[in-house]
């Protein structure tokens, strides 16, 4: 079974490294036009020219109204349409106890993990969805369903996350499906902490399928549910963690 995206228009936040970026090379790949966009001009354009396929990009402050009403807007005027939305973007300046975290950073991570996924998806369904139809795919985590000693202040949004999700699918259906993705821990740059210098290793053997994710186990998931193929499946959040959150536990 061939996954296509034959002229559909995608833009993905984030998208110049990581899972992003190779969501945005996988639509590409699928027949898709891209629009993608993050924090850095030369990023973005050094991650459109590794793409083959029409691509278009914009810099952005995911968390700034104003930018994400020009980024959409570049992409209406670039391309015509806006068919996908991949709210892929996300922060973590924190880690330690939730209990301890400062107002600053608890709030620019709120800003970005979870107010940007809910005002973008509002501008994409008000200027082009709500008449032409759409996918939106929101990046969550398995850590939206459980709980970390360090990680509880990124864990809150993307719990939010997921069950936004679950709201707006419900709000926007039947026009617009409205799925997210919670993956376990991937090797990206944004994860890096967690599985280098050997600590992947520690982690994988705890893993069921005994591998880190990589950003194209994700990327395919993405391509499935922005897909025809996924067309019967909305509101729902497909965890892929190598089966992590159904391994055996132990106690010391």
């Amino acid at each position: 079974m061939e996954l296509r995206l034959d002229g559909k228009v995608a833009l993905v936040t984030g998208g110049s490294r990581g899972i992003g970026l190779q969501i945005a090379r996988v639509y590409a790949e699928a027949g898709a036009k891209l629009m993608i966009t993050s924090r850095k001009a030369e990023a973005c354009e050094k991650a459109a020219a590794s793409i083959d396929g029409e691509v278009a990009w914009a810099p952005s402050n995911v968390g700034k109204l104003d930018d994400a009403e020009r980024v959409i807007d570049a992409t209406l005027d670039r391309f015509g349409a806006l068919d996908i939305l991949v709210n892929n973007a996300a922060t973590n300046p924190y880690a330690g106890p939730a209990i301890d975290v400062d107002l600053p950073r608890w709030e620019k991570t709120i800003s970005v993990n979870l107010t940007a996924p809910m005002f973008w998806t509002q501008l994409a369904w008000r200027r082009a969805m709500k008449k032409g139809g759409g996918v939106v795919i929101n990046l969550s985590s398995v850590g939206g369903l459980a709980t970390s000693p360090i990680l509880g202040v990124y864990d809150v949004t993307k719990a939010a996350l997921i069950h936004l999700t679950m709201q707006l699918a419900a709000e926007l259906a039947p026009q617009v499906r409205v799925n997210a993705i919670a993956p376990g821990l991937i090797k990206t740059d944004f994860a890096r902490v967690l599985w280098d210098e050997g600590r992947g290793e520690k982690v994988a053997k705890a893993y069921p399928l005994g591998r880190l994710g990589e950003t194209q186990d994700i990327a395919g998931a993405a391509l499935f549910l922005a897909s025809e193929s996924g067309s019967w499946i909305t509101g729902q959040t497909l965890v892929l963690d190598g089966g992590g959150l159904v391994a055996f536990k132990t106690v010391a």
